[in-house]
């Protein structure tokens, strides 16, 4: 059975989108027992496989079941479109230990014999310390399993939400959530969502978080009970390619056309970034990263725009034809037609 999501007349003024790195660091971990969802993140479980060893994630993983209820409280959605994951593990640290208890009690529930474990008893039994020994799982968990990929999974998740937020402008609400993903439907006042399980749920004014997640692919996730904001989480644009490291890919005719660093700034650009995203990701420094961008704009290869605090940088179409040109033929063909005169 489908699951739907009701909106009524103030709820169309109260959608926003966010990006949580506590929710990534979240689904990173349940990521580690899903098979389904390695595809993509081949290169980072190859990489990141003995650190994840000397983690204890077995009380994180209780709280997982595949089908059913994961607690709010511990994945609450984010505070603001850029919230750092301190501000939100400080938000988790500071839940209510009766609520959490409830909570948590509820998604124990979901595994057949979690209620009566040890972990289940002695959280049920002493809610404080539980808030406070799965927090400490949580900040451990995106220590090694996030937080040194995050300024290139930021960058992604950053791009994913510049870009829906153009076609919001562009087409409006009604036609961006099934955008989203294929198995989201609108009729003008509820959003169907093709998913196991039915679930029905009035926005009640609250509005609907719009939040892109790498982890979670392939699922489509919904859910949040009061008193967080409701929100969907989709599939994050351009997970295909985020593990793979550009300057593989750069064709070398593009190399000698631009030098070896530029090319691998601009081949580097399948989606926007930031200055500091792409340094990390190409291994140079961030001035030299800084300069070549400076000059690819001026060349109108690239063109920027700010988004909170920090500046996305991404290809023109000039840009992006000259890269696929390159690729395609190892040379340049002014003669092509399928590139517009108008540039």
């Amino acid at each position: 059975m489908p699951s739907l999501l009701r909106f009524g007349e103030d709820d169309f003024l109260r959608c926003r989108f966010a990006v949580s790195p506590l929710w990534e660091t979240q689904e990173a971990v349940r990521t580690l027992k899903r098979p389904d969802r390695h595809g993509y993140h081949a290169p980072w479980l190859r990489r990141i496989r003995t650190a994840a060893a000397g983690l204890d994630l077995a009380p994180l993983w209780l709280l997982m079941p595949r089908r059913g209820h994961s607690p709010d409280w511990l994945g609450p959605p984010p505070l603001g479109p850029a919230a750092t994951f301190e501000e939100e593990i400080a938000a988790v640290r500071a839940s209510d230990p009766e609520a959490a208890r409830e909570d948590t009690a509820r998604a124990l529930a979901c595994t057949q014999g979690a209620t009566e474990s040890a972990y289940g008893r002695a959280w049920l039994a002493d809610p404080a310390r539980m808030v406070r020994e799965l927090a400490d799982a949580l900040e451990e968990a995106w220590r090694v399993l996030v937080e040194p990929d995050w300024l290139r999974l930021r960058a992604l998740l950053e791009a994913d939400v510049a870009f829906h937020s153009r076609r919001l402008a562009e087409v409006g609400l009604g036609r961006l959530l099934p955008e989203l993903d294929a198995r989201l439907s609108w009729n003008g006042r509820t959003l169907t969502l093709a998913l196991h399980g039915e679930y029905a749920r009035d926005l009640g004014g609250q509005g609907l978080v719009l939040m892109p997640s790498v982890f979670s692919w392939p699922d489509v996730i919904t859910g949040f009970e009061p008193p967080w904001q409701p929100t969907l989480v989709y599939p994050a644009r351009g997970i295909a390619g985020l593990w793979t490291e550009p300057g593989a890919r750069v064709p070398e005719a593009l190399v000698r056309l631009l030098g070896r660093n530029r090319a691998a700034v601009l081949a580097a650009l399948d989606e926007p970034a930031t200055t500091s995203a792409l340094a990390h990701r190409l291994g140079l420094a961030a001035s030299s990263v800084s300069a070549h961008l400076t000059v690819l704009r001026a060349a109108s290869l690239l063109t920027s725009r700010r988004y909170g605090h920090q500046v996305l940088y991404e290809r023109t179409p000039l840009g992006t034809a000259l890269t696929i040109l390159y690729a395609q033929s190892g040379q340049p063909s002014i003669c092509r037609k399928s590139v517009p005169t108008s540039w």
